[in-house]
């Protein structure tokens, strides 16, 4: 299990986060005893890191470890039985959130909760039509895990094995090699479960007969990770055979040595076939790149080539179908720090300059350099392309408006936030915000849906907030805004104080009191002269001074 999980468990269930208001209805007489149960819980959490581990013998010792951890494992199903009850009451939604994931990340803080999610759908009951639950995918998997003696790495293991299984396998054998793989997973490390799993794959399909299109169809996919501090993006997947063959086909014509090297302006682009063969010659000469960063740049040049011949279409909502990539003027004259493209993406200075070398740029001035920009559209129902290039130049434009919103530009509606088009807003540019398509829709008068607006003053100034509409009779809730886009500026106030505090500047050494002078300079007496009468009573000043 990782510290991340483990935090996961213990933020489900913070005694603060389920406790009721004193004198409540529900502190009084709540007619569910998890409230309580969960303050009893981290009253004998307390207990335990109180306690003194330097009394246990060795053997001790690793008896409570191992106790230890299969208890966070039981929590970790408990944690998901209460989020799949959150999932079927639609709390998210009732709270402002477009998504179960997203309500899981926002509010229960969990590290990954796509990879949560597939835990909870391999293991969890969820309710049938009737209201009756259902018994888990994985019965036995479910079992061992309610129980502690698997964690969420076996459960993803055995998962992934199992959901690879060909559909043509009967379904004794898919139940019996579930129940073998769970009871392999409570004695094996998940490392372990895979080189199991591949031998019982061996014997449910020796001969390799059952996989066919349809299998195939189903696990193929493609997923880019996030970037790392290097701006660097994982590739993971699984190809089909004629897609495998496709790319085979692109790297055996584009990345072969000397093709496509980005660091050789007189490297020649494209396919073998259309390269002069000398200049090729040359650059294979001077190429020092790897088999693998050759491919990585032939896919490159052939993404570079689908943009420049238009087959990626003219739009894409309202945004041109091209890499669209913002940047601060600063960080371009100090050619540091990273461009945010529409996609949500960052590219380091570098990059930025030299695709802007080859490009068309847009200036996007703003008030006092305040995200008011000094640009009206018109009053029309839907935004211009222009309006939508200016408004993701905006400091927070490259993302969805809402509150803890990751959604980038590319993929969100313009909204219009001070007042509706329909209620007599109008589509300015100073009125309009990115908003998903979720949380675009989850605009209105009821409760539970919220209310936007736009920051007149303030540092926000020119900012919309959003404000989740509050039951009848409930106080207001608060206005906030999405600080995802504020993180750098804010990580720049922290350093600037930092380096203030480490490194103060020296006292200043108080002046010496200025000192009476016999002769002064004509400069220092009076201002320079600007006609004739001034500058011969300058000249007889300077005489009589003398």
């Amino acid at each position: 299990m990782t510290g991340s999980d483990e935090s996961d468990a213990v933020d489900a269930a913070r005694p603060e986060s389920v406790s009721p208001e004193p004198g409540s209805t529900e502190s009084a007489g709540s007619l569910s005893e998890v409230p309580g149960l969960l303050a009893e819980l981290h009253a004998v959490v307390d207990r335990l890191a109180s306690a003194d581990l330097s009394k246990c013998s060795d053997a001790e010792l690793v008896a409570v470890a191992t106790a230890q951890e299969r208890a966070i494992n039981r929590m970790l199903f408990e944690g998901n039985r209460q989020i799949l009850e959150i999932s079927d009451r639609d709390v998210p939604r009732s709270m402002g959130y477009r998504s179960l994931p997203n309500f899981m990340n926002a509010v229960l803080r969990v590290s990954h909760p796509g990879r949560r999610r597939q835990q909870m759908t391999a293991t969890g009951e969820f309710r049938q039509l009737d209201g009756q639950p259902a018994e888990p995918k994985y019965p036995t998997l479910a079992e061992a895990f309610a129980d502690g003696r698997v964690g969420p790495a076996h459960i993803d293991t055995t998962v992934e094995f199992l959901d690879a299984l060909p559909h043509q396998v009967p379904h004794d054998k898919k139940v019996a090699a579930e129940a073998t793989l769970a009871g392999l997973a409570c004695q094996h490390t998940p490392a372990e479960i895979g080189e199991l799993g591949q031998r019982l794959l061996d014997n449910l399909d020796p001969d390799g007969e059952l996989t066919d299109d349809s299998d195939r169809k189903r696990r193929r996919n493609v997923w880019v990770n996030r970037q790392d501090a290097q701006q660097m993006s994982k590739l993971t997947g699984h190809l089909d055979p004629e897609t495998r063959a496709l790319i085979e086909t692109l790297w055996a014509v584009w990345a072969k040595p000397g093709l496509n090297n980005p660091d050789d302006p007189d490297s020649p682009t494209g396919g073998v076939d259309d390269a002069d063969p000398e200049a090729l010659e040359a650059a294979a000469a001077r190429d020092l790149r790897s088999p693998a960063q050759r491919k990585h740049d032939a896919l490159a040049a052939l993404l570079r080539a689908v943009f420049a011949d238009g087959l990626l279409g003219k739009s894409h909502r309202g945004l041109p179908v091209q890499l669209i990539i913002k940047a601060d003027l600063n960080d371009l004259i100090r050619e540091s720090g990273v461009g945010i493209t529409a996609t949500g993406s960052s590219l380091p200075m570098a990059e930025v300059i030299r695709l802007a070398a080859q490009a068309q740029q847009y200036l996007a001035v703003f008030a006092d350099n305040s995200p008011i920009p000094l640009y009206f559209g018109q009053a029309k129902r839907l935004a211009t392309r222009a309006q939508r290039l200016v408004s993701f130049a905006r400091p927070d434009g490259h993302v969805c408006s809402a509150p803890d919103c990751d959604q980038p530009a590319a993929h969100v509606e313009m909204h219009h936030a001070v007042r509706d088009y329909a209620d007599g807003g109008n589509t300015d540019i100073v009125d309009l915000a990115p908003a998903c398509g979720p949380h675009n829709r989850m605009v209105g008068n009821n409760p539970g849906q919220f209310t936007t607006g736009v920051y007149t003053d303030g540092p926000d100034a020119g900012r919309v907030w959003w404000r989740r509409n509050s039951e009848p009779g409930a106080p207001p809730n608060p206005k906030r805004h999405n600080q995802r886009p504020d993180v750098a500026a804010l990580f720049l106030r922290n350093l600037e104080q930092a380096r203030a505090h480490i490194h103060p500047p020296p006292p200043q050494t108080p002046a010496p009191p200025p000192q009476r002078r016999n002769t002064y300079e004509l400069t220092e007496m009076i201002p320079p002269p600007i006609s004739a009468i001034e500058a011969r009573l300058a000249l007889l000043v300077f005489h009589h001074a003398h």
